[in-house]
């Protein structure tokens, strides 16, 4: 486990490490940044993860299965929020069927915890979870940069789970179309880092409509940029916190 400043939750925790970029989301992933920096300073499950391409470090597709942080959870006895795979993709199809059941069982083996897994494949979440237990303790959710994916957030509603939650972040363009029935709850952030594309309120204020309109839960996370810090996340003068009711 790792402590985090990620403001939606309390630690991460990875039993899979590397991915794929996929979508215009994935380009500037602090994800990639992380691994590469990890590698360097010799943290051996980050070891050829990603390669040099310009000055970015971008991912190679090889994936590390971190068996041994199976276990790690059951030691954990304060209850947290944790972020599943921050440095992966639990439902990356190179990720066995198996594997991803070893993690579901440690889920339901440490209910004291709250699990949020985030995916930008959905339709393999969808699929593999029809044949898993729901969990009281695991959240569900999807990323949806643009309005080119809102066939995610379809995927995300066929989805067994008592959170259903979405991330709009990093938010590239309008969603204001987006369908948010039976979605549990949205965060919403611009992207960050040294390449950071910009974000415009107006998407932000849109996407609070559309909450207010379902019923769901609006987390405003960061404005984002060059330096997040500077930027802030108030929006309208104060802080958006709102969480999921469990259900």
């Amino acid at each position: 486990m790792a402590e985090t400043s990620i403001e939606w939750t309390d630690a991460t925790w990875n039993p899979v490490a590397g991915c794929t970029v996929l979508s215009p989301g994935c380009t500037n992933c602090y994800a990639m940044r992380m691994a590469a920096r990890l590698e360097a300073m010799g943290v051996e499950k980050y070891r050829g993860l990603t390669r040099k391409s310009g000055e970015r470090s971008v991912w190679t597709g090889k994936l590390f299965l971190d068996r041994r942080a199976l276990e790690a959870p059951k030691t954990w006895r304060k209850p947290r929020q944790i972020f599943v795979n921050s440095m992966s993709d639990l439902f990356h199809a190179n990720v066995p069927d198996s594997f991803v059941r070893e993690v579901w069982a440690t889920m339901q083996a440490t209910p004291q915890h709250t699990y949020q897994i985030l995916t930008k494949r959905p339709d393999r979440m969808a699929e593999i979870t029809q044949a898993l237990p729901t969990l009281k303790n695991v959240w569900l959710g999807t990323s949806v940069e643009n309005a080119d994916y809102f066939d995610r957030i379809d995927d995300l509603r066929r989805v067994r789970a008592v959170v259903r939650f979405i991330s709009f972040e990093p938010l590239l363009g309008s969603v204001a179309t987006a369908d948010l029935s039976g979605i549990h709850w949205a965060i919403v952030g611009g992207e960050s880092g040294p390449r950071a594309r910009s974000m415009d309120p107006k998407w932000v204020d849109e996407i609070e409509i559309a909450c207010r309109r379902h019923g769901t839960a609006f987390f405003f996370k960061q404005w984002g940029g060059r330096n997040k810090k500077a930027t802030g996340r108030l929006l309208r003068g104060r802080t958006y916190d709102e969480m999921p009711l469990r259900i």
